[in-house]
């Protein structure tokens, strides 16, 4: 995971620094990018253009990595941008597999598959709050198979391909990312327990 980010960085930070240049702000960069994931996810996938839908969503989420690179150009982020991009991934998050529930009742009458969407939903969220609510408390919760980037690129590859007519793609993805996301949320709830006991152990 660390080696992917500084992979990334490599390309972001000059592209952060353009921006800022440019009168950009870190902030603006995040709602701009929520605000076009959000959009795009609720306008192509409950519509059945999963293809086109993901691409579109993949240059937003692309566009929305930028913000830290801006922030960084900038000389580092406050705390309010820090929250800002926390809530913003929150929503967009929500949106992405809320349009694809929507797309699993209506153009896909795949209702089990609504199921996984909706397992990896309300996982996403508990994964991310674990972290927050550990954090607030003194603790660690760090650990855990899929991150937020590990979530979007199983979601969105697997809903791409299905636009493309790859059989079960969406499946396949979709109830693997449900599994691994519950087991994601038991990874943290663990690290959390033993970051409690090891503090009161210390305490004592």
């Amino acid at each position: 995971m660390l080696n992917l980010r500084a992979a990334v960085s490599h390309v972001t930070d000059p592209l952060g620094s353009w921006l800022l240049r440019h009168g950009v702000t870190a902030n603006l960069v995040t709602v701009l990018g929520t605000a076009g994931t959000v959009t795009a996810a609720l306008w192509f996938f409950p519509r059945g253009s999963l293809f086109w839908g993901g691409v579109v969503v993949t240059v937003f989420v692309l566009f929305d990595t930028l913000d830290g690179a801006v922030a960084r150009a900038a000389g580092g982020g406050d705390a309010f941008g820090g929250v800002l991009d926390s809530v913003c991934d929150r929503i967009a998050d929500g949106a992405l597999f809320a349009a694809i529930v929507w797309w699993c009742f209506g153009v896909g009458s795949n209702q089990p598959l609504a199921v996984a969407a909706l397992i990896c939903l309300v996982s996403a969220q508990v994964v991310s709050y674990v972290k927050a609510r550990a954090e607030a408390a003194g603790l660690t919760a760090t650990a855990g198979l899929v991150e937020r980037p590990e979530r979007l690129i199983i979601m969105l590859l697997g809903i791409g391909l299905h636009g493309l007519g790859v059989p079960l793609a969406a499946d396949v993805a979709l109830w693997l990312l449900a599994v691994l996301s519950v087991v994601t949320v038991v990874q943290r709830m663990a690290a959390v327990y033993r970051s409690a006991q090891a503090r009161q152990q210390g305490a004592g």
